[in-house]
């Protein structure tokens, strides 16, 4: 039946040959004796699609008010965060340090230009500052006692981040970023030294947490700065009251170049306090890691005398950044060189 439908069927208006009917409805059929089953398919039985609802005009004014929730929102769970007896007795102590410190003439915000600098006395403050260390290790604890050590500084870019705990809100998270950016940028103008503020990815890590979060960063630590030793991280979690900040600056291996650092600051610190936080550790980071009380006008004097980086500590971190000098220098070698770039540097000020 289906060689005879296909035998007496043509295509515009000529007769088809048996020949070509077999190979036409070949592709059909294949030619086989299989018969046509002309019953109707059953009817579908499924309901037509839902028309989706018009998505609401996105306008500025939306934006906004999304944003301002979000913030909202955030903000609750900042003071939530931070409302804890420990954070809360953290945070009167810090205000009545700042104020005490600001009452006695201290935490200056000048440069303190009325203090002379010979060639002779800053090179003897840099050697104070960045040819010896603050803290030594014994065994598994670190002795706060000023030691002797190369210099050392970055050799790679600067990339910063910024962790922040719950505790702080979105407003002083917005604060802390812009303050930690323009710092950033001096920094680098002073050193040379690419510096930058990043998102996500970075090699000086900034964190700012409260009581609570500082006393849990332990994993996290040993996440960020695989084989920290164990005293850094003791370091960290009990951190004294008496210090508001503090920074960990690491090398890799046997180098005597940085290549990781890890910067703490206390969420509950008022704002002078705070951003002095800011310049001193991490300037701290690119390798000027001594305190003394010997060297002004500097934030690196252990009194508080000035809470922002001053012109002489710019002076400090050209010298540092400045390529007569390596790393892995001691005093010997690198005190003649640094009295030479001393006094060219203090020439280009008069």
């Amino acid at each position: 039946m289906t060689r005879q439908l296909a035998l007496n069927t043509g295509y515009g208006g000529f007769p088809s040959s048996p020949g070509l009917a077999c190979v036409a409805f070949a592709l059909l059929t294949a030619c086989s004796e299989q018969t046509i089953d002309l019953t109707p398919p059953p009817a579908i039985d499924a309901t037509a699609p839902v028309p989706r609802p018009e998505r609401p005009e996105v306008t500025q004014a939306s934006l906004r008010q999304a944003r301002a929730e979000k913030a909202r929102d955030a903000g609750k769970i900042a003071s939530a965060a931070a409302d804890t007896p420990a954070s809360r007795n953290m945070s009167s102590y810090l205000k009545g340090v700042e104020e005490a410190l600001i009452g006695r003439g201290l935490l200056r915000t000048d440069g303190g230009t009325e203090i002379q600098l010979t060639p002779e006395r800053l090179t003897d403050d840099f050697v104070q500052i960045a040819l010896h260390d603050e803290y030594v290790r014994d065994g598994e604890k670190l002795i706060s006692r000023s030691t002797p050590a190369p210099l050392r500084r970055w050799s790679r870019p600067v990339q910063m981040r910024i962790e922040f705990g719950d505790s702080v809100s979105p407003a002083q998270r917005a604060r802390d970023r812009s303050d930690i950016a323009a710092y950033g940028a001096r920094l680098q103008s002073a050193s040379g030294l690419p510096i930058s503020l990043g998102e996500d990815e970075g090699n000086l890590t900034i964190l700012i947490l409260s009581e609570d979060e500082r006393r849990k960063i332990g994993p996290r630590l040993s996440a960020m700065v695989p084989g920290i030793p164990d005293s850094d991280v003791r370091a960290l979690t009990d951190l004294a009251p008496q210090n508001y900040c503090t920074v960990f600056a690491y090398s890799r291996g046997n180098a005597v170049s940085y290549d990781q650092a890890v910067v703490l600051i206390r969420s509950e610190t008022p704002p002078r306090l705070r951003r002095s936080c800011i310049h001193e550790e991490i300037a701290q980071g690119l390798g000027l890691a001594n305190d003394s009380r010997m060297v002004r006008p500097s934030i690196f004097n252990d009194d508080e005398e000035f809470a922002y980086l001053t012109p002489h500590d710019e002076l400090l971190l050209k010298i540092l950044y400045d390529p007569r000098l390596r790393p892995g220098m001691n005093e010997a070698e690198a005190r003649p060189i640094i009295l030479q770039i001393a006094r060219e540097l203090l020439a280009t000020q008069t």
